[in-house]
């Protein structure tokens, strides 16, 4: 402002005088006013000032070459190239120094084409100009451009070499980055600096490590920037006795008392927050400190989660620099206090852009929008961060429709988007799965010269897999220069995403080197498509590759094994997990508890019980469980103990009550929770709750009140809420409401053979063999194939399972043999086979042969064979038990002595001494 005032009177006295004195003023003083008018329009740039930056620049009386150079270095230091170009045209493009400025500006935001364009253009390249279009090239990815310009370079200096090194390092082609290395005529401490930078970058920290020492071997002092490599790399060893033997040679060279190099030492200590004590002290034992360190002890004092620590330190930073409070502002925010960070945002007299930026950054991060925009919208400048922290904080908080506006507001303010802002939009074109407006955003991407960067490409291979467009996904990973892990593992998600397994797999198998993305997404993968032995594999293959499962991966495994009823291997998973100092997690505990509820183990109470953290999804778990089991009573109590503990219930809770009181025939006590989750909660009940309630209703006997409940509905009712009633009709023999209910799943879902099944199974208990025939008649014209009971059982690791009339197993003749045998004894004890469950018009003997190849009671017989005698059975299966089955292993249980545990299709059924947990109600 000062600059402003004094040049405006500079002015009024040159319109005064004579056209002598104004060549006198100029010709004493005005060099002096041009230095110093590009030097203000250099600081009020790096401020983010641009427009202040402009008005110093329009008032000069006369520019220079650097007053052009600084005021194009302005607008592309603050993401406004176009503006830039502007002056570099109305100059001709000015000197070399000007198209190597305009060069780097396009460059930072990805607009590779435009800066060819420029480059190309030049009438004259020097080496600068040259070096600054193979760093445009290098810093969006595209290598072979890069070293292609390199190769073509009449003449070359050790930048040019350097920024080449800086390519092959930045996209972690390490080989080739070394075989440069090896080829330079002449190494400087860059060179060396970004060689241990690379070598960081791919976490080999020990050949970062050796690189510094040959270095130091060879004579080289380090300067700042190198020791802060050098210290990145002791970062990721974890050795604190190498930062010491580092800061040893740091005294040696005179560095230890330099500001910089104790600030970067600083952070190396303050990035670890186990280690955040020692940062204290060495902050302490400082004798100079600048904003910088200041800002670094606040930052790492917020990310330790010592925020009230983090302002007793800005409260002694004696200049509290811009860059503390804004520290401080994005660490109150982190914590939740962003009323706090708002409040010491207003303390700043004149918040730069950064500052702004800080604070709309926090609120995104708390799920304020409304207030980032409004703050968005009180900007007096904007630069591209700006833009990119409003477009993200849009996506990320699922307003992917104004993230896509506020875009085509950039752009009308004639703005091109960042490579941040276009990654953040191909996110929300993810969320909402916007193709169309996805490939539009592609091709403004491809405009900008995006199109090669990895952090691009990446998000378009996410997005194209999430709209389900491979052909596109395949296009742009086959195209990119650079595969980073991330690539890789984008590609493996968008196969997976499309159920493209195989290809998935090969995929995965090509990968140079995987993470826990990767483990993960490829196991998940194999689970979620019930290829449970694949899963496995893959889990024993990542332990062979001596890679550690990270917690996702365990609940995964968790809950296969708990679909499979798995209990052996999950009770090694589990084991896998204690060693790991995994067990005591939370998403882990949930899914133990899941799992062996459903292997129908009693370790789920017992782990419940240890837990020193529990959610919401603990509690549910839990109550689910104890319904599957048919322990009303218990679930109602668990449920009791989570009202105690003040935890509010949500629809799942719910469901697992209405499950438990159906189980338990609990009709007053189910009617009470269904009213209850409105009238106490006020949650609308969701088809699933009907459903229960139909079943509550069916399954006690009012089946013509589970019918009226059903019409009394405000809500449409589901197959779910029609089958419940179906399945009720079948316990109860009620074939007329059955008819009806059975009638309105064959519109909704003509093809599900269950529906037909259980209509056929009501008609056959009654004896209407013209029904029975009718019904098969229909199945056979729609097409419709019976599923085949199935039930399988795990014995030493080995999964073995059976079908309804198998002949298939290695041992079936000796199962056959032990299962007539056991039907002979057990008819000689009382038991009579139940042959209404048999679902053909034929005579009895062949009813009770039929019945007895049914797969639970095949599954029975072969585990009396093949484990010691008293050894407890479990057995799994597909469909909802039959009566007679039912009877037949409470004998069974009775005569041989033998806890038998079935989890069926609806529940659990745990035979002991000739009597079922069900007590005959499922």
């Amino acid at each position: 402002m000062a600059c402003r005032l004094l040049l405006r009177r500079c002015l009024s006295a040159a319109a005064a005088s004579s056209a002598a004195a104004r060549f006198a003023v100029r010709h004493a003083h005005g060099e002096l006013e041009v230095s110093g008018c590009s030097a203000r329009i250099r600081d009020l740039g790096r401020l983010g000032r641009v427009g202040e930056a402009r008005e110093v620049f329009d008032a000069m009386p006369r520019r220079d070459i650097i007053a052009w150079n600084s005021m194009i270095s302005a607008y592309c230091h603050n993401g406004m190239p176009d503006a830039a170009r502007d002056l570099y045209d109305a100059i001709s493009g000015g000197n070399m120094r000007t198209g190597a400025i305009l060069l780097s500006g396009y460059g930072r935001l990805g607009r590779v084409l435009e800066a060819r364009r420029v480059f190309d253009g030049m009438l004259e390249r020097n080496t600068v100009a040259w070096n600054a279009m193979i760093s445009c090239y290098v810093q969006n990815g595209d290598i072979t451009m890069a070293r292609r310009l390199f190769d073509a370079m009449p003449s070359r200096d050790v930048s040019s070499w350097n920024s080449m090194l800086t390519g092959y390092c930045h996209s972690l082609q390490m080989v080739d980055a070394r075989n440069l290395f090896e080829k330079m005529p002449e190494r400087n401490l860059v060179s060396w600096t970004v060689m241990i930078s690379g070598y960081g970058r791919i976490e080999n920290h020990g050949k970062a490590w050796d690189i510094f020492c040959k270095m130091h071997r060879e004579g080289l002092l380090p300067d700042q920037s190198n020791f802060a490599s050098a210290l990145s790399a002791v970062k990721g060893l974890g050795n604190l006795d190498v930062l010491e033997s580092l800061r040893v040679l740091a005294l040696k060279t005179g560095f230890e008392r330099d500001v910089v190099i104790g600030t970067a030492i600083l952070n190396v200590y303050s990035r670890d927050t186990s280690v955040l004590d020692t940062a204290i002290k060495f902050f302490e034992s400082m004798i100079e400190r600048n904003e910088y360190t200041w800002s670094t002890m606040i930052a790492a004092l917020s990310h330790g989660g010592r925020i009230d620590a983090a302002i007793a330190v800005y409260e002694r930073d004696p200049v509290k620099s811009i860059a503390c409070r804004t520290a401080l502002i994005t660490g109150l925010a982190q914590c939740g206090r962003i009323d706090d960070a708002r409040i010491l945002f207003e303390q700043i007299p004149e918040p730069i852009v950064v500052s702004w930026n800080a604070l709309i950054t926090g609120y995104m991060q708390n799920g304020m929008v409304n207030e980032a925009k409004e703050l968005f919208d009180k900007m007096p400048f904007r630069n591209t961060i700006s833009w990119a922290g409003m477009i993200a904080g849009y996506a990320q908080n699922g307003r992917s429709e104004e993230a896509l506006g506020l875009l085509q507001e950039l752009h009308r303010s004639g703005m091109l988007p960042s490579l941040s802002s276009l990654t953040s939009i191909f996110f929300a074109c993810s969320n909402i799965v916007a193709l169309e407006t996805g490939t539009q955003v592609h091709s403004l991407a491809v405009k900008v010269g995006c199109q090669f960067n990895s952090f691009a490409c990446n998000a378009l291979i996410t997005m194209y897999g999430k709209c389900r467009n491979m052909e596109y996904a395949r296009q742009v990973f086959s195209r990119m220069v650079t595969k980073d892990i991330v690539s890789w593992n984008s590609f493996l998600a968008a196969l997976v995403q499309n159920d493209l397994l195989d290809e998935a797999r090969n995929t995965f198998d090509n990968m140079l080197s995987r993470d826990d993305v990767s483990w993960t997404t490829i196991i998940s993968a194999y689970a979620h498509a019930e290829q449970s032995n694949e899963a496995m594999g893959a889990f024993k293959t990542m332990f062979c590759e001596h890679e550690l499962p990270n917690s996702p991966i365990l609940t995964i495994l968790l809950g296969v094994c708990g679909s499979l009823g798995a209990s052996k291997i999950g009770q090694q998973i589990h084991t896998v997990a204690i060693k790991l100092g995994m067990d005591s997690e939370l998403i882990v505990a949930n899914a133990l508890i899941s799992m062996y509820f459903k292997c129908g183990c009693a370790d789920s109470r017992r782990i419940f019980d240890l837990m020193e953290e529990r959610d919401i999804f603990t509690w549910n778990t839990i109550i689910t469980g104890y319904a599957q089991h048919g322990l009303g009573r218990e679930a109602i109590k668990m449920y009791q103990h989570m009202e105690s503990a003040g935890v509010l219930p949500n629809e799942v809770t719910f469901v697992g009550l209405l499950n438990a009181c159906s189980h338990a025939g609990l009709v007053d006590e189910g009617w009470k929770f269904f009213k209850s989750m409105s009238q106490d909660y006020g949650l609308t009940p969701l088809p699933e709750h009907y459903a229960c309630m139909v079943d509550l209703l069916g399954r006690t006997g009012d089946v013509q009140g589970a019918e009226q409940f059903i019409y009394d509905m405000p809500i449409e009712p589901d197959t779910v809420i029609w089958s419940a009633l179906l399945g009720a009709c079948k316990i109860h023999k009620n074939a007329e409401i059955g008819k009806r209910a059975a009638e309105k799943l064959f519109r909704i879902e003509p093809s599900n053979a269950g529906n037909y099944v259980m209509l056929s199974n009501i008609y056959s208990s009654l004896g209407m063999w013209g029904e029975v025939a009718e019904v098969r008649k229909i199945m056979k014209q729609q097409g419709v194939i019976k599923e085949p009971g199935c039930s399988w059982t795990q014995i030493k690791d080995k999964m073995h399972s059976f079908v309804t009339g198998d002949k298939q197993h290695e041992q079936i003749e000796e199962i056959v043999a032990t299962l007539e045998e056991l039907y002979t004894l057990l008819k000689a004890t009382g038991y009579v086979p139940d042959t209404e469950f048999v679902l053909h018009d034929i005579d009895e003997e062949q009813k009770e042969s039929s019945l007895l190849y049914h797969s639970e009671k095949l599954a029975v017989a072969y585990c009396l064979l093949a484990t010691p005698k008293g050894m407890p059975i479990q057995i799994l299966k597909n469909l909802r038990i039959c009566g007679d089955c039912h009877t037949f292993i409470k004998f069974v249980s009775h005569v041989t002595k033998r806890q038998i545990d079935i989890r069926d299709g609806n529940r659990f059924h745990h035979f002991r001494n000739g009597s079922c947990s069900c007590e005959d109600f499922w």
